[in-house]
């Protein structure tokens, strides 16, 4: 995959250490070839010779505006670069509300194109213009889309076949559906499956997870986590995701 970051601060997406994307999974990626991730300053595109690439509004009021032709202009070179068909994606408060569902979905695309605005936002014309997915990582504000564009680069990166460790570390995580089957493969007892109750395609929570010491200030480790029976481990750990959604995150139910 090639993800390409329109951005007016290229340098936080450094792909050396310490960089937030040169080290850990999206590090792992990109040196193993899964993962291509290119920034792209848009002043270099602005056409007038302080590099501008924002105004004030229209109508008055606080804050600036980012302009319409660099970002076009940006958006138009990026997507020559690499004959491959870019799926563009604005990085926005205003957006959907990006799930686990969307994640998996924009990891099957070969290439990405993410616009991370600042200031105020930027124009409406050039955004109606690129028809962009407006994707909203929560509902609070940050300082600009750059953040944002590394919380979705990093939320893909995971889900990419051979990206991690594992092959069953992405689908056991939160916000995925119970998995029916233990550690060995092996499908769980129907019967025992069936009082427990899960509700149909339900995203659930992750369970809690253990590691040594046995005993840490008195707190031990779960016994069926320590019997061997690998049946029983799958079963507490479909229980525990359950009653940890339903007390947490009842919405996911």
């Amino acid at each position: 995959m090639r993800i390409d970051v329109l951005t007016t601060f290229p340098e936080m997406f450094d792909r050396e250490s310490p960089a937030a994307l040169g080290v850990s999974i999206p590090k792992r990626a990109q040196d193993a070839g899964l993962l291509e991730i290119y920034a792209t300053n848009i002043r270099s595109y602005a056409d007038n010779k302080h590099e501008k690439t924002d105004a004030r509004p229209y109508g008055g009021g606080p804050g600036m505006v980012m302009t319409c032709q660099p970002v076009w202009d940006a958006v138009q070179a990026v997507e020559s670069s690499d004959p491959t068909p870019a799926r563009r994606i604005l990085l926005t408060p205003q957006g959907i509300p990006l799930t686990q569902e969307l994640v998996e979905e924009l990891a099957q695309e070969q290439r990405l194109l993410m616009i991370a605005g600042h200031y105020e936002g930027i124009d409406e014309r050039v955004i109606e213009k690129l028809e962009p997915l407006e994707i909203s990582i929560g509902d609070y504000i940050l300082s600009g889309g750059e953040l944002a564009a590394m919380v979705l680069i990093d939320a893909i990166t995971r889900v990419l076949p051979g990206a991690l460790g594992h092959q069953d570390s992405a689908i056991e995580d939160s916000f995925s559906e119970p998995r029916t089957c233990n550690s060995d493969g092996n499908e769980i007892n129907p019967k025992i499956l069936k009082k427990l109750n899960l509700p149909q395609n339900a995203k659930l929570l992750d369970c809690p997870h253990y590691t040594r010491p046995k005993v840490w200030e008195g707190m031990e480790v779960p016994k069926v986590l320590t019997n061997g029976d690998h049946d029983a481990v799958a079963i507490w750990r479909l229980e525990q995701r359950y009653k940890r959604t339903q007390n947490r995150r009842p919405d996911l139910l």
